[in-house]
């Protein structure tokens, strides 16, 4: 780990000095690549200069407890098992720090949402989780932009696409992927039963052209009428856009836009962050099974989360933590969940690299 820590901190110097010279800073690509770069490294290089620091602290206690005088030396002997307990809590933080971060985390991400098993129950439910997710992106200071909705006559949701934009947008919603699963007694529902319903959510990165290439000619675009609730707009123009991608089958439509070329422009994203997560996924089955054990690989047939209303109560089966505060929990306050799930996600990478090592 140190000699890696070395090399890093080579790098940074020079990447400090890269950035001072006037041809790279008249080189807007080649400026934003290696600051990206270097604002990676610096918590990094922060915290070895400050385990260095500790070490060197330590040598000159371990010089002084040498020495003759005996008070002096017993000053310097709390010093030292003071900085050895913060130096074994730096190194720790250090190898935290050195865990490769996913370079998805920081982008926006495509939301899915669609009603499972319970039909109408279900649809309404789906309607809770959007507008759990909208308040929570709200507290978090990301957008949301809804892309595409298929409602029911009672106010519930049959599918709904949206994007969350926002710096770490990704690194957040990652870990709603899933089987969402109710237990409550629907207002529907007069011998007072309980129901069992559920709501599958697909989270995907936004992906960029670069990353994913598509040809036109692989294409069929089709114009129509938007539908569902909606403002004056719905069913008169032809503004929905539905796209088909022939050699994978996805089909994606986009309806929220009054302008038809807006409407494209956002099946096309959906279309890209869909063939993303294709490729991705297909990287990821040649990753080794413990590697797809880890928290936030979002397998969407997996049950991840309980919400039983009686109770008041939700559960994440994954990391097995229950929170009793579902009400406030569905106003967007899962930021204790996120963190947890984050949490345990670093715990597994962690211990992937301890076995490495």
């Amino acid at each position: 780990m140190f000699e890696k820590l070395e090399k890093a901190e080579e790098n940074y110097n020079s990447l400090e000095n890269r950035l001072q010279d006037s041809a790279v800073i008249q080189d807007q690509a080649e400026y934003t690549r290696l600051m990206k770069e270097y604002s990676y490294l610096t918590p990094v290089i922060t915290k070895y200069r400050q385990y260095k620091k500790i070490c060197s602290e330590m040598e000159q206690a371990r010089q002084i407890m040498e020495q003759q005088d005996d008070e002096l030396a017993e000053l310097a002997k709390e010093e030292y098992f003071s900085d050895r307990e913060l130096k074994e809590k730096t190194e720790q933080e250090l190898k935290i720090l050195l865990i490769p971060k996913d370079e998805k985390d920081d982008k926006n991400v495509i939301v899915e949402i669609r009603s499972g098993a319970g039909g109408e129950e279900a649809a309404l439910f789906a309607a809770v989780l959007y507008r759990m997710y909208v308040m929570y992106a709200g507290k978090m200071k990301f957008s949301v932009e809804p892309l595409s909705v298929n409602e029911t006559e009672l106010g519930g949701i049959k599918e709904i696409s949206f994007m969350v934009t926002g710096n770490g947008a990704y690194s957040k919603f990652k870990f709603e992927s899933g089987v969402h699963r109710v237990q409550r007694v629907p207002e529907t529902e007069s011998q007072g039963r309980i129901h069992t319903s559920t709501v599958t959510v697909a989270v995907l990165p936004e992906a960029e052209d670069v990353e994913v290439e598509i040809n036109p000619a692989d294409l069929k675009i089709e114009t129509c009428k938007s539908s569902g609730a909606g403002g004056q707009h719905v069913n008169k123009t032809e503004s929905a856009i539905r796209i088909y991608h022939k050699p994978s089958g996805i089909v994606v439509e986009c309806q929220q836009e009054r302008s038809q070329f807006q409407n494209r422009d956002k099946a096309m994203q959906m279309l890209r962050a869909k063939l993303y997560d294709i490729k991705e996924r297909e990287q990821n089955e040649k990753i080794s099974s413990q590697r797809k054990a880890q928290v936030g690989t979002g397998d969407r047939s997996e049950r991840i989360r309980t919400y039983n209303y009686p109770q008041g109560r939700v559960t994440d089966h994954r990391i097995g933590l229950t929170l009793y505060s579902l009400e406030n929990f569905l106003s967007g306050e899962i930021n204790q969940m996120i963190e947890a799930l984050a949490a345990a996600e670093t715990a597994e990478k962690l211990k992937e690299t301890d076995n490495e090592n």
